[in-house]
């Protein structure tokens, strides 16, 4: 199997885990547990030679799992500020064509900024829907109310971050007989 197939491979996984694990997850009520910031990142850091696809496949788990919700679910799919979601999803791919080696500590570092990047952007845009008023203390109490969102968005990246480069890095060694030198 060719680079190039097995990168399309990846893309489409992607985006079947990333729309599976946003549905499953909104069952079970474990709000931002879902590691869509490292599905971003990850697809940045590893299909950078289609830089377009690296940014559909958050893109189309989130936007897949949306379509379900809005369709199938009483949980709106689709709601005003939603735009920011998908423009820090964005924001965490752009990262991933960022990073110039893929190392554990660099894949820690750059995650916790997507899972940051991802926080103060989809908020932001949570704040300009208006449903805490357009004041300081509205724009305060918005990012304080989310900060327990803010932990799970953590914990998921983090995990997902692990399992995908850590499985990535496995795949490399076993289809092509070594890692690229980037990965060790």
């Amino acid at each position: 199997m060719k680079r190039n197939e097995i990168n399309m491979l990846i893309a489409i996984s992607l985006v079947a885990i990333a729309t599976i694990l946003r549905i499953v997850n909104s069952g079970m009520h474990l709000y931002n547990f879902v590691p869509m910031a490292a599905i971003g990142l990850f697809s940045g850091a590893v299909i950078k030679d289609r830089r377009m696809l690296a940014f559909l496949v958050p893109l189309a788990g989130q936007f897949a799992a949306d379509v379900y919700f809005q369709l199938f679910t009483s949980t709106p799919g689709f709601y005003s500020g939603q735009f920011f979601n998908y423009a820090a999803l964005a924001g965490a791919a752009a990262l991933g064509l960022s990073m110039k080696q893929i190392k554990p500590v660099s894949v820690l570092a750059y995650v916790f900024g997507a899972s940051t990047l991802f926080f103060i952007v989809s908020n932001f845009g949570y704040f300009a829907s208006g449903y805490n008023g357009y004041t300081f203390s509205g724009f305060a109490k918005t990012y304080i109310d989310a900060i327990p969102f803010f932990k799970n968005t953590m914990i998921g990246d983090m995990a997902g971050g692990v399992v995908l480069f850590g499985t990535f890095f496995m795949a490399q060694l076993v289809f092509f007989k070594k890692a690229e030198k980037s990965l060790i």
